[in-house]
Order: C-alpha cells, then sequence, then structure tokens
C-alpha cells in the first residue's frame, strides 16, 4: 500500500533527502521477492556453507551488531540556542572535535587481527600453526610455520600502527587550534574541540571556522563579508554573507551580552546549499524576528577571506555540515589480492582432495582421521605463507619505486597494499576545478561585431579609451549629450547610424566596468584598530594594495581587464559604484537596482545613474543562450560565440538599455509591487524584470579563458586510448563544466554532446531518458538534480546508458553524490575505479573509490591525505597508470604464482614419496631444508621477479593501447594458473622419480639428489620467467646458488657427503635438472616465435 501512495505525492518524493530515497525504494519494491528466497537460503545453510565462507559472514554479523550497539545513532533534532549561554541548551550535543582515526587503544590488536585473517590464507596458516600443537599431528619443528606467521602479523601492526600515528597528528593539530570566544568577563582563548553550542566566537581574517555557526557580526561597514568555501564545496570563488541586522546594529560587541537573544536552527542535515532558522531578540518592545537563510551561515570548515566575524555556534562535531558530507576511510582490498585469495582456496580443495585420495589409497585403515589430517599438514606447502611475505614487499618496494621516480617528482604512496590498482583501472572520475584546470581565470577577447580584439590587440583598447576619456574632459556638456542622447534615438529612429570604433570600445568597456558583483578592498598596512585604518586607506585607492573580491571568477578577471585598459573600479558600497578614469578623474554612480546571476535566468543586470549627468541606463551580462533573445537582431553573436567557444573560451554577452526618468519610475513601481506579493512572488518579479529585457543595444561578446592545468589535453587523450572512461563530477555551472570538457579535449572535436534537460519528476526522467537512448557515442551532460532524479526511478537503466558513453559530465554536484556515482559504477559494472581530486569536497569520491588519488593544490591539502596516492599534477597520473600501474599489477602477478609454483613442486614431491613408500605420511625433507628452501635457497632470486619488466616505460606511454590487456586480467587467471600447476605436478614427477630411479643404494642420495636437482630447477625456472634482465637478478641467482654449495658443507645430517663429491651425483643432478627444465624452455621458445605477445612485437 505504501508503495502507491508513495508514487501518488510526487512532492514527498522530492523532498526525500537522497540516502532515504534509495533504500526506501529498494526495500518497498523488494519485500514481496524476498520471502521465498529467504527460506531457500537458509535451507543451504549446512557445514559446507559454512566452510565456504559463511563464517566470515556470521563473524562480520556478530562485528556489525556489535558496533551497532555500541554506537547507536542519537535522532538529530531542531534547536534553540541562546546567545553566549551554552549552558541553557536542553540537550547534550556531540564534542567539536576532528577524528580521522580507524582505531583506538582498545581495538587496535583486534581491528588488525581482523582485517588480516579476514583473508582465507592467513586463517588457514593460523589454524595449520595451531595444529603443530597437537603432539599426533607434529611434524617437523614450530618454528617453521610459527616464524613466518608471526613475522607477516609483526610487519603488518608495524604499519597500521603507524599510519595510526600521523592521522592521530593530524587530528592534533586542528583540535588544538585556539580561537577567541567571547564572555561576559571579555575574550578568553580557546581550543577548536572545546568549543560548545551557544558559544560566541570570533574568527579573524584567513582563519577557519571551528563550528557551523550563523553571523552575528562582522568588521566591515557594510554588514557582510566573504568566505571561501573551496573545502567543502570545491569551488574556490568567495561567497558573500550577511550579518544578522539586529546584531550587527548594536553599538559595541559587548552589547550582545546586554540583550536577551536566540536562536531557532533546523536539524543538522546534509545539504550546504540551503538553511532555514529564525532569529528573536525579547527584550524588545515589540519583539525582533529575523528570517535566517543560508546567506547568515558560516560553515565549518570554510575560511574568512574579509574582516573578522562573530558568530554563535549552532552545530558542533560530527554535526556540522562537512562531517556530515565526509565518508569514513575503509580498509581497500586489491583486486590481485582478491583473485590470489580466490585461487588459495582451490588450491586448499586440491590438497584435501590429494589428502583424502592418499587415506583411501591407504584403504582407511587404522586411525585414518588422524592420517588425514598429517596429510593435510603435510601437504600444506601446496600454499605457501611466503606468498604473504613476498607480495606485502613487492607492494612497498613498488611504492618505494613510485616515490622515487624522477619524472612524477612529489608523488607520495599513501596506502601502499593497492598499487597493482593502478594498472587495472575502467573508469577514472575526476573533478574539474583546481584537476584539470588551474582556476585562474585570463581575459582573452573582446568581440564587437565588425572587430575583434586578442591579447595582442589589447593595447589599441587602451589608446582607444585614453583618448575617449580625454576629449570628456575636454569638453563635459557637449560630450554629455552626445553620449547620451544618441542611443535613445538610435532605438526609436528606424535608420541607424553606425558609430565610430572608438565610441563602442568606449560603451562595451564602461558596461564591463559597471555590470558586476565585485567589490575592491584595500589591505590596511598597519595599526590595532582596523576599521579607521581601513576606512582612511579607502580615500588614497592606491593600486598597489587594492584586491577584488566576488563570488564568480569570471567577473573579477573582467574588472581586472578593465583596469588594465585604463578604467578602474575604485570603490563600491550597496547603494553606489566609483570608476578612475585613465586621467585620474573620478566617475561616480548610483546603483538603482541589482537583478543578480541564478542559474535559471542565466545572467545578470544592475541598472545605474551616472551623478554627473543623471543618465539612467541598465546594464546586463549573461551567456549567450539567454542574452540571444533580448539583444537587438544581429548576424554574428551565434557564429562568435561558437567559435570562441571551441577555442575553449567562457563566453558573456554584454548589452544595454537606456532609460529615461519616466520609464525607470514606472519600472520600480511595478517592481516593488511584485516583491511585496505573497503567492508566486518570484514569478511576478521575473514578470517585471523581463519587461525591461527587450531590444537591448548589443554592446560586445567577452571571452575568459580558465586556464588548463599543465598537458591535461595530451593525458586525457592517452588515458582515452589506453581504454579508460573519463567522467567528470564537479559542483561548477553546466556552462563551465560542458567549456572545459571541449576545451580539455574531454569531449573530442567530432563529438556531440547531449545536455540532459532539468528533471523533477518520474515521467520528465522518463522522458528525458528515452530521448538520450536514441543517440548514439555522443557524450552527456548532466546536472545533480536531474541525476538525483533518475537515480530514485531509473538507476539501473541510467547506469547502463551512461557507461556506453565516451566520457560523462555532472554538474553541480554534492560531495556526497559524487561518492554516491562512484559506489554505483562499482555496483553496475564490477570494474575498477580510481577518483582524482583535489579539494576538500572530493574525500568521499576518493575514499569510495578503489584507488583515490589526491592532488595536491591550491584548494589545500586535505584530498591529498585522504588519498591512497597523492600527485604534485594532473598529467603525471599517466606515468603513474601506464608504466607503475602496469609494472605493479604485471610483477605481483608472476611473483605470486611463481611462489605458489614453489609450493605446488615441493607437494607433488611429497606426493609421490608417499605414494611409493606405502603411503606414509613421512616428511620428505626434515627441518632445517624446507625453511631454507622457502627462505635462503630460492628467496631472493624469486623476489628480484619485482624488477622485471615486459616493456620500457617509455613503450608503454608511446602505446597506451597495452594498458587494455590488462584491464582484462589476463596475467593472473584460472588458465594462467592451470599452466603453472601442470608446471609443477610435470617438474615435481621428474624430479621425484628421476630421484628414485637413479639411486643405488642409500636413501639418503634420494634426498641429496632431489634437494639439489629441486634448487637448480628453481632457479633456473626463474630466469625462463624473467623478461627484462637487471644486474640485481644475476647477482641473486648467483648468490642463492653460492649460498646452497657452502651449506652442503654443514647440513651432515641431511646429505652424505662423501657422496655429493662424486662424478655420479653431478650427472644424475644434471640429467634431471636438464629433463625437467629443457622441455620448457623449448616450448617457451616456440611459443615466443609462433604466437607473441603484443608488447613484445612492439619491443622487437
Amino acid at each position: 500500500m505504501t508503495r502507491y501512495s508513495l508514487e501518488d505525492e510526487p512532492s514527498n518524493l522530492d523532498e526525500m533527502p537522497l540516502m532515504m530515497s534509495e533504500e526506501g525504494f529498494e526495500n518497498d519494491e523488494s519485500d514481496y521477492q524476498t520471502l521465498p528466497r529467504a527460506r531457500v537460503n537458509q535451507r543451504q545453510r549446512g557445514l559446507g556453507w559454512f566452510l565456504l565462507g559463511g563464517w566470515k559472514v556470521l563473524c562480520g554479523s556478530c562485528c556489525d551488531c556489535l558496533a551497532h550497539v555500541c554506537r547507536r545513532k542519537k535522532e538529530l533534532k531542531a534547536r534553540t540556542v541562546w546567545l553566549g549561554c551554552p549552558e541553557k541548551c536542553e540537550e547534550k550535543y556531540p564534542k567539536n572535535a576532528i577524528k580521522n582515526q580507524k582505531y583506538n587503544i582498545f581495538t587496535f590488536v583486534p581491528g588488525v587481527l581482523y582485517q588480516q585473517f579476514k583473508f582465507f590464507l592467513n586463517l588457514y596458516f593460523l589454524v595449520v600453526a595451531c595444529s603443530q600443537f597437537v603432539p599426533s599431528l607434529k611434524i617437523g619443528y614450530l618454528y617453521t610455520y610459527w616464524a613466518p606467521l608471526g613475522f607477516v602479523l609483526a610487519v603488518t601492526m608495524a604499519r597500521e600502527a603507524v599510519d595510526e600515528v600521523r592521522r592521530c597528528q593530524r587530528d592534533k593539530e586542528m583540535n588544538s587550534q585556539l580561537y577567541s570566544k567571547l564572555t561576559v568577563r571579555g575574550k578568553i582563548q580557546v581550543k577548536s574541540s572545546d568549543i560548545q553550542v551557544g558559544d560566541l566566537i570570533i574568527v579573524d581574517k584567513n582563519q577557519r571556522i571551528p563550528a557551523d555557526m550563523i553571523f552575528l557580526r562582522t568588521s566591515e561597514k557594510n554588514g557582510a563579508c566573504f568566505i571561501r568555501t573551496d573545502q567543502l564545496d570545491g569551488e574556490t570563488d568567495w561567497k558573500l554573507k550577511v550579518a544578522v541586522g539586529c546584531t550587527q546594529r548594536l553599538p559595541a560587541v559587548g552589547d550582545l551580552f546586554s540583550i536577551s537573544a536566540y536562536v531557532y536552527a533546523q536539524k543538522p542535515q546534509l545539504d550546504i546549499h540551503s538553511f532555514e532558522g529564525n532569529f528573536t531578540r525579547e527584550d524588545s518592545d515589540p519583539q525582533i524576528h529575523e528570517s535566517l537563510s543560508i546567506e547568515n551561515t558560516l560553515w565549518a570548515s570554510t575560511v574568512v577571506a574579509s574582516g573578522t566575524v562573530i558568530g554563535v555556534v549552532i552545530y558542533t562535531g560530527k554535526e556540522t555540515r562537512s562531517v556530515l558530507n565526509t565518508s569514513y576511510a575503509k580498509n581497500k582490498v586489491g583486486l590481485l589480492d582478491l583473485e590470489l585469495n580466490r585461487l588459495t582456496k582451490a588450491l586448499f580443495v586440491a590438497q584435501v582432495v590429494l589428502s583424502v585420495v592418499m587415506v583411501a589409497l591407504q584403504g582407511f585403515v587404522g586411525p585414518w582421521f588422524r592420517n588425514l589430517f598429517r596429510f593435510i599438514v603435510l601437504f600444506s606447502y601446496i600454499i605457501p605463507i611466503s606468498l604473504r611475505v613476498n607480495l606485502d614487499m613487492g607492494k612497498s618496494a613498488y611504492g618505494w619505486m613510485i616515490m622515487k621516480d624522477e619524472n612524477i617528482p612529489g608523488t607520495v604512496v599513501r596506502t601502499s597494499t593497492i598499487p597493482e590498482e593502478l594498472g587495472r583501472l575502467v573508469y577514472l572520475l575526476t573533478d574539474k576545478t583546481g584537476t584539470l584546470t588551474q582556476n585562474e581565470m585570463i581575459f582573452k577577447r573582446l568581440h564587437l561585431g565588425t572587430v575583434s580584439y586578442g591579447t595582442d590587440t589589447m593595447d589599441e583598447i587602451q589608446s582607444h579609451i585614453v583618448q575617449s576619456y580625454a576629449q570628456v574632459t575636454s569638453q563635459p556638456s557637449s560630450s554629455s549629450t552626445s553620449g547620451s542622447t544618441p542611443s535613445r534615438k538610435t532605438q526609436t529612429s528606424g535608420p541607424k547610424v553606425r558609430k565610430s570604433v572608438s565610441s563602442r570600445i568606449h560603451e562595451a568597456v564602461k558596461a564591463i566596468a559597471l555590470c558586476h558583483n565585485v567589490t575592491p578592498v584595500y589591505e590596511s598596512h598597519a595599526g590595532v584598530n582596523g576599521e579607521t585604518e581601513s576606512a582612511e586607506a579607502d580615500q588614497d585607492f592606491s593600486d598597489d594594495n587594492r584586491t577584488y573580491q566576488a563570488s564568480s571568477p569570471d567577473e573579477v578577471a573582467l574588472v581586472r581587464w578593465t583596469e588594465s585598459v585604463g578604467l578602474t573600479l575604485v570603490n563600491r558600497d550597496l547603494t553606489s559604484l566609483q570608476l578612475k578614469t585613465p586621467s585620474g578623474q573620478i566617475l561616480s554612480f548610483y546603483i538603482l537596482q541589482i537583478f543578480p546571476f541564478t542559474s535559471e535566468s542565466k545572467r545578470m543586470g544592475i541598472i545605474v545613474r551616472e551623478e554627473s549627468t543623471g543618465d539612467i541606463t541598465f546594464y546586463m551580462k549573461g551567456a549567450d543562450v539567454a542574452m540571444a533573445s533580448i539583444v537587438q537582431y544581429n548576424d554574428w553573436l551565434e557564429e562568435e560565440c561558437g567559435n570562441m567557444a571551441r577555442e575553449g573560451l567562457r563566453t558573456l554577452v554584454v548589452a544595454k538599455k537606456s532609460l529615461s526618468e519616466e520609464q525607470y519610475q514606472d519600472f520600480e513601481n511595478r517592481y516593488n509591487q511584485a516583491k511585496l506579493s505573497i503567492h508566486d512572488r518570484a514569478l511576478k518579479v521575473a514578470a517585471v524584470v523581463e519587461s525591461l529585457e527587450r531590444e537591448m543595444e548589443l554592446l560586445c561578446l567577452t571571452g575568459v579563458e580558465d586556464q588548463l592545468q599543465a598537458d591535461v589535453r595530451p593525458t586525457l587523450e592517452l588515458l582515452r586510448n589506453a581504454g579508460i572512461k573519463i567522467w567528470m563530477l564537479t559542483g561548477d555551472k553546466l556552462e563551465t563544466a560542458t567549456c572545459i570538457a571541449k576545451s580539455s579535449h574531454l569531449v573530442s572535436r567530432n563529438q556531440d554532446i547531449h545536455v540532459f534537460k532539468p528533471v523533477s519528476n518520474r515521467g520528465e526522467a522518463h522522458l528525458e531518458l528515452n530521448a538520450f537512448r536514441r543517440k548514439h557515442d555522443c557524450a552527456l551532460v548532466i546536472s545533480g538534480d536531474s541525476l538525483e532524479v533518475c537515480l530514485r526511478y531509473y538507476e539501473h537503466e541510467f547506469v547502463e546508458l551512461a557507461c556506453q558513453c565516451p566520457a560523462v559530465v555532472c554538474c553541480r554536484c554534492s560531495p556526497t553524490q559524487k561518492a554516491q556515482i562512484v559506489t554505483l559504477l562499482q555496483q553496475h559494472t564490477a570494474n575498477r575505479t580510481c577518483a582524482i581530486g583535489d579539494g576538500g569536497n572530493d574525500v568521499s569520491m576518493i575514499q569510495a573509490a578503489h584507488c583515490g588519488i589526491g592532488i595536491e593544490g591550491k584548494e589545500g591539502k586535505q584530498a591529498s591525505l585522504a588519498a591512497d596516492f597523492s600527485i604534485t599534477q594532473f598529467k603525471h597520473i599517466g606515468r603513474l597508470l601506464m608504466v607503475h600501474g602496469r609494472n605493479s599489477y604485471k610483477r605481483s602477478a608472476a611473483l605470486g604464482q611463481f611462489v605458489m609454483h614453489r609450493g605446488m613442486i615441493i607437494s607433488t614431491m611429497q606426493a609421490v614419496f608417499s605414494s611409493i613408500f606405502f603411503f606414509a605420511s613421512v616428511p620428505l625433507y626434515q627441518g632445517f631444508l624446507m625453511v631454507g628452501y622457502a627462505t635462503i635457497y630460492t628467496m631472493f632470486p624469486v623476489f628480484s621477479l619485482v624488477l622485471d619488466q615486459d616493456v620500457k616505460p617509455e613503450m608503454a606511454l608511446l602505446y597506451p593501447e597495452l594498458y587494455k590487456d590488462l584491464t582484462k586480467g589476463r596475467s593472473l587467471s584460472f588458465k594462467t594458473f592451470l599452466i603453472w600447476v601442470l608446471i609443477s605436478v610435470y617438474q615435481g614427477g621428474i624430479l621425484m622419480y628421476g630421484a628414485l630411479v637413479l639411486f643405488e643404494s642409500e636413501f639418503v642420495h634420494v634426498v641429496a639428489i632431489s634437494f639439489t636437482a629441486l634448487i637448480l630447477t628453481e632457479l633456473l625456472m626463474v630466469a625462463l620467467t624473467i623478461r627484462t634482465w637487471h644486474w640485481l637478478m644475476v647477482v641473486a641467482e648467483f648468490f642463492s646458488l653460492g649460498c646452497y654449495l657452502a651449506s652442503l658443507a654443514f647440513l651432515n645430517e641431511y646429505f652424505d657427503l662423501s657422496f655429493i663429491t662424486t662424478w655420479p651425483f653431478l650427472w644424475k643432478v644434471s640429467a634431471i635438472t636438464l629433463v625437467s627444465c629443457l622441455p620448457l624452455y623449448i616450448i617457451k621458445y616456440l611459443k615466443r616465435k609462433f604466437s607473441p605477445p603484443s608488447y613484445s612485437k612492439l619491443s622487437s
């Protein structure tokens, strides 16, 4: 029933938060189907289920239950916060401490052990090692089983402990930052972690805001300040925040305690772009009520960019927006480790089958169950413990190589367990701002319809401006009439008079200098009392200490450009603007109205009155889509916009309209009426403004470039050729995102772009998805809101369609949404994903991906600290994946399989030996021979496989197509594994039978001949596996051989020394070794000749 009622109320659905909607729908839909299936599952849960992985499920669910009981979530509630009175709070709120640690003192050892024994491999070794305490099962010495296991655990614990201590230090640093807190007795210093709900906190310029606050007061005269939100939403433009009027008007800071006021705030939630609350002052008559919105909030993790602010804390710790939007780091496990885990399970099954066969051939006589277990322990070398040791040491070696690579300086490996993942990636999800772009805007192009100016011809514009203002000053009266009246005539009269280029440039530059939301700020040089200081500094308008603040970097670029050509914005407050001409004259303008930029209108407007002449002008600038219908007919706008967009420039169309006093008064009356209406206010206001936006005079088209990071285009090209699909997830606007996608060649020149129309309900989503399905091979651009709607109703269909696109751009994404997209791709495609970003808003996405890469950027180090790999520039990712990813994966695959081969060959010999000697569960090689075989005799050559490479780095970068083979996972699969099993069985059989056939009298001789031949075979097999020789490999081979020969002198309890030094021994060993290895060399040679792998074709 609930299902249908939900569907009938689309409004409810739209208000549901992201997480809830998914689960809600899944549960409602699936209740009907799961019941019978659940019963079936319960029937099947027997011993087999428990052995094959049921134990893991049970352990996991027990741990989850415990965790759930310990960490029962408190319900989040709305709250009333009294100013400066934390003691009046009804509830206990969380502590304001940042905590990124995975464990504490008590959970560290159990936690690390659980993470280790979660793997079948380690659990198996633990059981085998424990079995050696039982006398009847004891085979060989205890140290042969416990030493390697202890070593593995010690190394892992040490590594985790170091990581944990580092995290702890970083948290401590953040939590112990000092802030000024206002109390009745004055200012006191408090640590960030001791701040409580209701405290009044003073935050200075360039200081991080420690908790979510309501903005009460600022040192700035206009009662507003700018904050930087890059760590929260990834946007580097500054946001304007407004102080609560009632508290800003108080004469002094101390008066905050003399009033009785409280803030009512809604319950903490995920959305960083909205807030609803009220401010109430009780002790005034009548009571003062002010509504609070997002512009009165200061969220934690943002930074104050101007002035000093005072705020009252409303949310702390876990309830702040930034923490709610951060996901917790999970322990990442590489695909290669999972594949090896699967193979070890297969080996375990083989081992049990082999033991059962042995006992069956004995005829199940006597205590056969004990014999079965003895056989299992005997054959336990099939799964070598040295596998984990070798792989972990290998991973550390790859990490060291990555950090030492001179071609990618500054790269840091923070998670040493997953370097092989870099070689298996299919999806790369990247942030835009600061990752692909430098986030530095530069004015590149001004187009006036008949003439276009680029960076090299800006001096012409400058001379025109100087000239036109020189004329203005010489004859002010005539210019003012000629400047404003003809333009009004042109609108009414039919035939137009062509203006001179000079006057058109003058008009265009003036429009760009006036139509914006930029405020110039002057740094005060010295002095304690900042307010008087800055007030004096405002008067001198000196150029050297002026900086511009705006909520969009594009606008700053435009104003900087007008300054460079001679028209400078020197002052601005809420009602007026001052411009300085090249000759130093100040022009004043009154701001009558401002229509801010919104993502729906895609344009901004301003109505100004010039002080000297009294002329009223309406200026407007916006995206070409929005402005095309507003400006007078022309034949060049659309074409030129297209040209600029292809160059990767962000275009803005600038237009103006002169208004008479009567026209403006009429507009103002209608506008004020519309603003007071209760119903459909937004629509009515928009309609009034649109009545002005008709037949405007087109002045110019501007092009601003957001500079790309170095070598972004070739890097994206390289990744695309390597078969990696790239998705761009950004918090930025749709137009900007599309523009960067084109200029960075994320979308190639000849590809179409399908912009997914905004959808808000199920029906619209359905239609739009169908429209998208008909498009072939085109890139998709979709906004976060539409994406949320699509995922709510048509998750599977949407992901399926999006995965077929060559490129996908998601704009206006929240941090949580970015992480959700990563998780979706992982669930639906089963491919490996990699996320790369540089801001605090990318942390969730980086932690959710199989492999997270952080860039140390302008937006701080948060992303690079949370990532598995940290790089300094985007272009380094090419080498990181193509070269290091490839090598790590190929080497680990070879190393893993070779270590398994080393175990299987000795187990085969043991099986042959036992079957010939009446199925006795007696070990073939005793004590030290076994330990020596796995360590000193073969360890160095086998480990030297981590230096092997199949293609040179230059080759791998030149032919990125080679990377496609890696994603198919052919280097380590059941097929390659079976080939190694066959090799092991063949060699083990030859070595054992050969030794048994060739020995004459003594059993000791069999051990000596077979063991020596075994060591030689292993060394030769390493040589056979290696693809590119390194001097260290040669040293390792000869060193191991030397060690073995030297140790023969001491092993007289195993070998007969008088026999070893005779000729028969030497020829027998040589013959056996030759038979075991020569056929493989021949097969390898023929395979190389007749079906060489793709990379060998290139290297030859």
